[in-house]
């Protein structure tokens, strides 16, 4: 770090040059509240720059179909074994009421995701049944966009079938799947994936499964699960696997790429008591969240320009500070969310429009309702010139 000055590195991003794993890393071991005021400046500047003012939002409602898991992650409060009194399974009616009351109420998209379950099967396959979840919404409801399985839910399908994972991407992408959760990423980092989610697929199995549903034409988000036994270095290599993953659907031109990149900061209120006393504390550090946000948008900026906070983990007023720290984004509404409020989060689990419009218009920026692939849709107030 001798050779290049703290200034310098933030000209450099402004610059839209892309920064290195050490020159990130440098940023995020910032402490002097100056440097990291200028940080927030950078992040805040490229933001107008690659995005604009207006901040966007989607009215989009959560289904977990299952909370019974066969994995054990020591951070995970929303697993539960077949047989638990408080486990559940949702069927089909089910399934199709929560998609029902979500049109009812203005939804563009269903996130639908679940526990690894391994007796979710038809006839002794898991694809089957996980088609058979797609078809319960999409017969019915044909526009929906339908965000949908992880890539951990793709290995466990293909493992469970003994098929390839461009099989079952290719299935689920016919059947009506939109796009693909980039979660179960936790932190790509193998050292930190054998403590935090030890049966999970490791980092290149992530990687390559992101990357076969971008070749396939179906896009991914993003998303790091921050604030817990990670150093700043696994985090920056977290980001850089995420930029060279997006730069290789870029130049080798494949059909779809990461939309959005989302900071999810560890709550450990309700996790497993081994992880709870590494980490020392059971809701996020607001300060640690702003900056890591910022320097995403620094690292990542030029190749994943949609930068989103989670208020169900932050709260809406953390969320909306983040918007000040590089985000251009604020989420969903969502309707409902299980995973991260059994985890003892505060931020609630469902938002009116009303409330997020309001949230952004605090900040005297403009809002925007998008669709999950972030194309402009109605609702939008402009309250500046600013675009």
């Amino acid at each position: 770090m001798t050779t290049i000055t703290f200034e310098s590195i933030l000209q450099s991003a402004l610059a839209e040059d892309n920064i290195s794993p050490d020159y990130g890393v440098f940023l995020l071991k910032q402490t002097d509240p100056q440097a990291i005021a200028q940080i927030q400046s950078t992040a805040n500047q490229l933001r107008q720059k690659q995005v604009g003012n207006t901040v966007t939002y989607i009215i989009n409602r959560n289904i977990n179909f299952t909370n019974i898991c066969e994995q054990h992650c020591s951070f995970c409060a929303f697993r539960r074994d077949d047989g638990d009194a408080d486990a559940y399974w949702l069927n089909s009616a089910q399934i199709l009421e929560k998609a029902t009351d979500a049109v009812r109420r203005g939804a563009t998209e269903i996130c639908m995701q679940g526990g690894l379950h391994p007796q979710a099967q038809i006839n002794g396959k898991s694809l089957p049944y996980y088609l058979k979840l797609v078809k319960t919404i999409k017969d019915e409801f044909s526009h929906l966009h339908l965000h949908a399985f992880s890539p951990q839910e793709v290995q466990f399908i293909a493992r469970l079938d003994g098929i390839s994972y461009a099989d079952v991407i290719k299935a689920l992408r016919d059947a009506g799947v939109g796009s693909m959760p980039g979660t179960a990423a936790e932190v790509l980092d193998d050292e930190v994936r054998r403590v935090l989610c030890p049966e999970k697929i490791d980092t290149a199995t992530w990687l390559e499964i992101v990357s076969t549903a971008h070749q396939l034409g179906v896009p991914t988000t993003s998303t790091i699960l921050s604030g817990h036994i990670e150093t700043p270095e696994q985090q920056i290599g977290h980001l850089e696997k995420l930029r060279s993953l997006q730069q290789t659907a870029i130049e080798k031109g494949y059909p779809a790429r990461i939309t959005e990149f989302i900071v999810l900061p560890f709550v450990g209120q309700e996790a497993p008591k081994s992880l709870r006393k590494k980490v020392g504390r059971d809701q996020p550090i607001l300060a640690d969240s702003l900056l890591l946000t910022a320097v995403a948008r620094i690292y990542l900026g030029n190749y994943i320009p949609n930068h989103q906070p989670s208020w169900v983990k932050l709260g809406l007023d953390g969320a909306t500070t983040a918007l000040n720290w590089g985000c251009n984004d604020i989420g969903g509404t969502l309707m409902e969310e299980h995973i991260t409020t059994m985890a003892g989060a505060v931020g609630g689990t469902c938002m009116e429009v009303e409330t997020l419009q309001n949230a952004i218009t605090s900040l005297k920026r403009p809002y925007q309702q998008r669709d999950t692939l972030y194309r402009v849709m109605g609702n939008w107030g402009q309250l500046t010139t600013d675009n």
